[in-house]
């Protein structure tokens, strides 16, 4: 199987920023158009970019979509998108105008029947993400906790079509503390379709001890924090992708 590296840019009032835990009141900007950050990514090699429009996850609505679909019309990565995806409308919205994948995340949780049937409509264009605090689903822009387990949902959804999962520790997002790798494989193995690792990656050997997962369902990895402080660079990331 193969592993893919997904430079992530999670959009803010226009801005590219990246949160602490998904908390809006740890904010730091790290660039003013997430177009021109997507456009280092293409260029830099990448064939997937994710995207998150965080106002639109708060909100229950589109808010940076223009920058999404600049993303998708004008570069060669693949672009996925998750953030305020609560319809099949706005599920239609982006993948009529060119956006390779959409996230649904919320809408999993408040609506599983709607959920199912996007799937059963838009089959492998639609990822689910889990984002997990302690084991159990967040949803609106990680502001609510739920108390179902993400690994149960994710065999719910799996029976009903999913194929592409994108799991994040919450607890791990934007800290640099490396991922929760145990659970990560264990949602892998036991939904037993793909999943892409999200939170804390800090440095190559996280990507590297993640890869060596690949064989398990581990399909890939989604790098913020660590590109933007310098860590390392993209071009390094995507090198253990052919590696």
């Amino acid at each position: 199987m193969s592993f893919t590296i997904y430079p992530a840019i999670d959009m803010r009032g226009g801005k590219c920023v990246r949160l602490e835990q998904g908390d809006f009141d740890k904010e730091t900007i790290y660039g003013e158009n997430p177009f021109e950050i997507a456009g280092q990514f293409a260029e830099a090699g990448a064939s997937w970019i994710h995207m998150v429009d965080l106002d639109g996850a708060k909100e229950g609505s589109r808010q940076n979509a223009e920058f999404v679909l600049q993303a998708a019309r004008k570069l060669n990565s693949r672009i996925q998108i998750g953030g305020g995806i609560r319809s099949e409308a706005d599920v239609k919205y982006y993948l009529d105008q060119g956006v390779d994948r959409v996230i649904i995340g919320s809408l999993a949780v408040s609506d599983i029947e709607t959920t199912k049937e996007l799937l059963a409509k838009y089959g492998s264009r639609i990822a689910i993400g889990l984002d997990a605090r302690d084991g159990y689903v967040s949803t609106a822009g990680w502001l609510e906790q739920s108390e179902i387990k993400a690994v149960d949902l994710a065999k719910e959804l799996v029976e009903a079509g999913a194929r592409t999962f994108i799991y994040t520790d919450i607890a791990k997002d934007g800290m640099l503390a490396g991922p929760n790798t145990k659970e990560i494989v264990r949602l892998a193995e036991e939904a037993g379709v793909d999943v892409i690792a999200s939170g804390g990656i800090k440095d190559l050997g996280d990507l590297q001890e993640l890869k060596q997962y690949r064989d398990r369902n581990v399909a890939g990895s989604i790098v913020g924090k660590a590109l933007y402080t310098n860590q390392f660079t993209l071009e390094a990331a995507l090198d253990l992708e052919v590696e």
